[in-house]
């Protein structure tokens, strides 16, 4: 063989091993998309504990659903266009603006919330006494413009202003608002990692022109009961457990089986007033239950009004969702559409 052939082999070698080098590479870089899939089936019997009392004996289950999330790579990417309930999204639709970070500490508010909503309402279900404890407000965004940007963060907990504390966030805006433009206060609050702050800042005039700090906020509050009540979902975050976590909760407290012998999973918000709320992914949620040998699965019967219709012609209720998904799967599990957690009780203790 010639020199200039075995050249010639050589440096093709080289080239071939160098491109499928880069194609490797560019299969596994992560980009800045997310990939949504079916996650898992959760038996939250294993997560809530009622004080002095056990969860009514059965060979059923509660579970919520989770979908699972990851930074896309070509080779995910690849996946998801081969894969059903398998959807890909930019980081900003994902995301909108937050960093890793606030989005992650904005989905463990979320479940905090969802459990204290469960709660709540769990324990006004079975008419057992409880108290409602205002602990300040949740920092949920901060204004570019405000004095307190980099200073205050998404899910801090504003306890105070100026050294006075208040019963409700409605009173602790009515007081900063009584401030004049350009005022200089004192803003305490408590981190993540449960310091308490404080932090000097100017008020600056909001969209209505009155004076504010510039934050986005909601109550945040805890119920005091007797029994007590613990739950913990480990690293499973936002509020979509909040339907599933307030049946288990009044399940034990009533000592009622709801599930009678079967595998009973679902999804959706808890509000104050019981209702089921609206949530994301519940056809890979549907995916998961199914999979998982769930017989029911309990879904958020949403209105879908005529106004959102505007911004999404194809928007439909979770619950018809839900039915695609399950005829999509030709899954056997019956799926419920439930707009309050009464409807889920009424429904589990009459079939």
């Amino acid at each position: 063989m010639s020199k200039n052939k075995k050249w010639f082999i050589k440096k093709s070698w080289v080239i071939t091993s160098l491109v499928g080098l880069l194609v490797l590479i560019g299969a596994l870089v992560p980009l800045p998309y997310y990939i949504e899939m079916p996650g898992t089936t959760e038996n939250v019997g294993q997560m809530v504990k009622v004080d002095q009392t056990s969860a009514p004996r059965s060979k059923g289950s509660l579970n919520l659903t989770t979908v699972s999330m990851m930074r896309a790579t070509g080779a995910g990417l690849l996946y998801a266009a081969l894969t059903d309930f398998t959807d890909v999204y930019s980081q900003k639709d994902m995301m909108g603006n937050q960093s890793d970070r606030d989005y992650n500490r904005m989905n463990t508010f979320y479940m905090e919330s969802a459990q204290n909503a469960a709660i709540y309402q769990a324990f006004h279900l079975a008419g057992k006494p409880f108290k409602l404890n205002y602990q300040g407000v949740y920092v949920l965004d901060v204004l570019k413009n405000s004095t307190f940007k980099g200073v205050l963060q998404i899910a801090d907990t504003v306890t105070g202003v100026n050294g006075q504390r208040f019963d409700s966030s409605a009173e602790l805006m009515r007081y900063i608002k009584a401030q004049k433009i350009g005022a200089k206060l004192s803003v305490q609050y408590v981190n993540e990692a449960g310091e308490k702050k404080s932090a000097t800042g100017q008020t600056i005039k909001l969209s209505d022109g009155k004076a504010g700090i510039g934050i986005t906020l909601v109550d945040h509050t805890a119920v005091e009961s007797q029994p007590s009540v613990t739950i913990d979902a480990g690293a499973i975050g936002g509020p979509s457990g909040g339907m599933m976590f307030t049946l288990q909760v009044y399940a034990q407290l009533t000592g009622q089986d709801l599930t009678h012998g079967r595998k009973v999973a679902g999804t959706g918000t808890i509000e104050a007033d019981g209702t089921i709320g609206r949530i994301g992914g519940i056809d890979k949620k549907i995916a998961t239950a199914s999979r998982n040998g769930a017989k029911v699965f309990l879904a958020p019967d949403d209105t879908v009004t005529a106004e959102m219709k505007k911004t999404d012609k194809k928007l439909k209720s979770n619950y018809q969702e839900a039915l695609a998904a399950a005829k999509k799967l030709k899954t056997k599990m019956t799926i419920v559409p439930v707009k309050t957690v009464g409807d889920a009780i009424d429904y589990l203790t009459t079939h």
